[in-house]
């Protein structure tokens, strides 16, 4: 079953929404038969990729938003953040444009590393206040989880997967997904935003059953029938 989930790594929604879908799929028996594909999305291309902002500078140039409504909304992010065991680090955290991390995103699927790198940049932005646009940033990332220096200062300095960057953001813009995170189970079923662990969890076992699960027999008894061997009443 292929679950794919649109994120940005600066969206702290997508990184709760991350813990609580892993936390559903560790509850479930068939956790081994699910393939995630994290695709890419910018909350905000217009960033600078040269520049950076604290957040509570983001939200008031941005958005508009007073301090104290921004600090009252970011305390509750943070709380949220909590109950899925992230400890958000918001004072440290720098906003910047996102595209050379996407980059780096795909540079990792093609190593079977984008769900770990997906974890690093979330960690490296909301935890370590660290600037994902800088290049060796990204770059010692990659080296953390294996990927040669080399190819990933390739990856994160030129538009070699620029390609598959904006597939993904177009993906997402044909199918009117206008936020993330955004889920996709199996090519059937969406799920929109940080839910609950329950909320993943019971759209997880619905998708299983109806596009996976081997058919369930509701004939009760067996009736007359044929197969290799021959026919039987």
């Amino acid at each position: 079953m292929k679950i794919e989930i649109w994120s940005d790594v600066m969206c702290p929604f997508c990184y709760i929404g991350k813990n609580n879908f892993e936390q559903a799929l560790e509850k479930l028996p068939f956790k081994g038969e699910v393939e995630v594909e994290w695709k890419s999305f910018q909350l905000d291309p217009t960033l600078d990729p040269k520049e950076t902002k604290n957040t509570i500078e983001y939200f008031r140039e941005k958005k508009g938003f007073p301090e104290a409504q921004a600090t009252q909304m970011l305390s509750q992010v943070t709380q949220m953040g909590k109950g899925a065991g992230i400890d958000f680090n918001f004072e440290k955290a720098l906003i910047t444009n996102t595209f050379s991390a996407h980059r780096l995103l795909h540079l990792a699927k093609k190593h079977q590393k984008s769900n770990e790198m997906e974890e690093a940049l979330f960690i490296a932005h909301f935890i370590d206040g660290k600037n994902v646009g800088d290049t060796d940033v990204l770059v010692s990332l990659a080296e953390n989880l294996g990927i040669d220096r080399e190819e990933a200062i390739q990856a994160v300095t030129s538009e070699q997967l620029d390609y598959e960057v904006n597939q993904d953001i177009m993906e997402a813009r044909n199918n009117g997904v206008s936020g993330v995170p955004f889920f996709v189970l199996n090519g059937k079923y969406a799920v929109s935003g940080a839910q609950p662990v329950e909320v993943f969890e019971n759209a997880l076992q619905q998708t299983y059953k109806e596009t996976v699960s081997p058919f369930k027999d509701l004939s009760g008894e067996s009736g007359a029938s044929c197969d290799a061997d021959g026919c039987s009443i």
